[in-house]
């Protein structure tokens, strides 16, 4: 008789995920969300300093991907309705900064993987 093997899926956000893995890539997966995260662990940044920070990303997938990266959750957005220009700032929620030592180690791996493998 062949061990029935559990599948259990995740919720979140109205999305379903097949693991806890798949959820976390999810969020924080993609190109730049992990970067724009790898910025934020440090503090508060205005949108135009993550721009010049990620010189190679667009300003429409930087924008969505804050938006994303607001919608669940990881990143909060302050808008200060002063006097022109209009004052924008991005920071790591509560929910958010759980995520630091996660981004710290995918950063050390990637500096590991460099000094191992220069070319």
């Amino acid at each position: 008789m062949k061990d029935k093997i559990s599948v259990s899926s995740h919720i979140y956000n109205g999305e379903t995920y097949p693991c806890c893995a798949s959820l976390t890539m999810g969020i924080i997966g993609g190109k730049w969300k992990a970067v724009i995260l790898f910025h934020l662990k440090n503090g508060t940044l205005r949108y135009s300093e993550l721009r010049k920070m990620m010189p190679t990303v667009t300003e429409r997938t930087l924008s969505l991907q804050l938006r994303k990266l607001e919608d669940d959750g990881i990143v909060d957005r302050a808008v200060y309705h002063q006097k022109p220009p209009l004052k924008v700032e991005y920071s790591l929620s509560a929910r958010g900064k759980t995520l630091i030592p996660l981004i710290e180690a995918i950063a050390d791996w990637g500096d590991y993987v460099v000094s191992e493998h220069p070319k």
